[in-house]
């Protein structure tokens, strides 16, 4: 395929845009895991956990209706700016407060709702944004490079963030958190063209709930759409104990040292990052939706493991290998949705994405957060490990599913390259 003219802007504008939500997303993840480790550490409670991880997730449900219609009638790289300065600034007051002396447990969760809004705004923004500067047939590869790059920096946080408590206080990694999002705002604002798509051009003539219906309904009718978040459904719900009860069980279980935790964060970022690689090189198979069952039978299959390796180590390469398939599942996931849903209602469409994936995966640590104070998270993992492994079966019994994974024809892939070209050359 030809890369030159204007055609050829998409490289760089996407090198500036990840590079930008790179330094986001390490600061971030800096402040993610401080607050994490600090009450794991401090609590040792599955309740408290629930309570935090409530915070991180029910702020971004109810804002999602909003924002992905925010996403799709309005400039998408504005909305992703003023999120990051949102948190940044959030950001700022919590660490000038911890400066103070204010250094509640309650303050870490305030500022956790906080951050929830700021995700709720730009999750719909990134994910809508990506197919207006990437060819379609290159969607797999930015995604997969995008994956391998968050687990990078997902590698590389937690040991920076380990090694600023052990030197210095909480406070100072609220500060660098502060810093890598003006960059980012920085490289977007001065460095980043991208043109408006078209709804956001228009002159908007209905209501924000008349629009967030308009959504809905697209997806209602939309088959493959509509059976794809059912899946999704059921999926965040039963990851839930992996994602979050994992960190509280190695406490438990094996001890709570601080090279633990780290261990379990760079053990999973390491398989992420491979991962990632992978699956950019590779592309996966041919049917998208059978590189997802294969990543799906994986998790299951490993979280199951992790709850009857009784050797830390060997639980580690378990939590590896889950990291290492993540992305074989995340990667056809989004791409999938960008590739099947129109530009214009792409942003209410990862709007109700991230409202299941805000409100299931709550809503199971609802039941499981409190039952991780009454019983093993060892009974938890192996008990969701066999569903999740039974739940992949679905995906490859689905007709509707198997036929949306099939790869894209050339003819719309040529059509595709030329709305992009259409649509740099406006700006």
């Amino acid at each position: 395929m030809e890369q030159t003219g204007e055609y050829a802007k998409w490289k760089k504008n996407i090198i500036l845009f990840l590079g930008s939500q790179t330094f986001s997303l390490f600061g971030s993840s800096l402040v993610q895991y401080a607050i994490m480790w600090y009450i794991v550490l401090n609590t040792q409670s599955g309740i408290m956990m629930t309570i935090s991880i409530l915070c991180g997730f029910v702020p971004t449900f109810i804002l999602s209706p909003v924002a992905g219609v925010w996403a799709d009638r309005y400039n998408r790289k504005l909305l992703i700016m003023l999120s990051d300065s949102m948190i940044a600034i959030s950001t700022l007051v919590l660490a000038i407060l911890f400066l103070m002396g204010y250094d509640s447990i309650w303050l870490l969760f305030v500022m956790s709702a906080i951050r929830a809004f700021g995700a709720g705004v730009q999750t719909p923004a990134v994910g809508a944004i990506l197919p207006q500067i990437v060819p379609e047939d290159k969607l797999t590869a930015v995604n997969g490079t995008n994956g391998s790059i968050q687990s990078l920096v997902f590698l590389v946080a937690p040991m920076v963030s380990a090694a600023l408590l052990t030197m210095t206080s909480l406070e100072i990694i609220f500060f660098v958190d502060v810093v890598t999002a003006a960059i980012a705002v920085t490289i977007l604002l001065v460095f980043l063209k991208i043109p408006v798509h078209a709804k956001a051009l228009e002159k908007q003539t209905t209501s924000y709930i008349s629009d967030f219906r308009q959504g809905l309904e697209y997806i209602k009718n939309h088959e493959f759409i509509k059976k794809f978040f059912i899946f999704f459904a059921f999926f965040f719900v039963l990851v839930a104990p992996a994602a979050f009860l994992t960190p509280l069980q190695v406490a438990r279980s094996f001890g709570d040292d601080v090279w633990r935790l780290t261990a379990l964060e760079i053990a999973f970022s390491l398989g992420m990052t491979f991962g990632g690689i992978v699956i950019a090189a590779w592309g996966g198979f041919k049917n998208k939706i059978h590189t997802m069952t294969l990543s799906c039978l994986v998790i299951g299959a490993c979280t199951f493991a992790l709850g009857v390796v009784p050797v830390f180590w060997i639980y580690l390469i378990f939590i590896g290998l889950t990291g290492l398939v993540m992305p074989f599942f995340n990667t056809p996931s989004m791409v999938l949705i960008q590739e099947k849903v129109e530009g214009d209602y792409l942003g209410r469409v990862f709007g109700v994405f991230s409202m299941i994936a805000t409100s299931m995966m709550p809503l199971g640590m609802l039941v499981f957060g409190p039952i991780a104070d009454i019983v093993k998270i060892e009974w938890l993992l192996i008990g969701t490990g066999i569903l999740l492994f039974v739940q992949a079966f679905f995906l490859l019994g689905s007709k509707v599913l198997i036929e949306a994974g099939k790869p894209v024809s050339k003819e719309v892939l040529n059509n595709n390259v030329r709305q992009l070209e259409a649509g740099e050359q406006l700006d």
